[in-house]
């Protein structure tokens, strides 16, 4: 048990030497790069920028689909009104 302990040890704190070295690699390299002004390379950009949204749902769309969902016994009228009150706001 205590060589399976020691072994655990040995491969955390090798993992955690690395992450700490790649860490500070990548810290002083982009240092580097906003010193030179020319920013982070292109994959790098690519890669930090936030994922486009989504368009919004067209309402006017969403409301004939509940429609068709009502007239096929999907939906209730309850329910119908209910979820367009909801798409619309009111």
């Amino acid at each position: 048990m205590p060589g399976l302990l020691r072994g655990i040890a040995r491969v955390a704190v090798a993992s955690g030497t690395a992450t700490a070295v790649s860490n500070r690699v990548s810290r002083r390299q982009a240092e580097r790069w906003a010193a030179q002004g020319e920013g982070a390379p292109a994959y790098m950009a690519e890669a930090s920028a936030p994922p486009a949204a989504a368009p919004a749902p067209d309402p006017i769309q969403q409301l004939k689909e509940l429609g068709e969902l009502r007239q096929q016994g999907v939906l209730t009228d309850e329910e119908f009104a209910a979820q367009k009150a909801k798409l619309l706001g009111s």
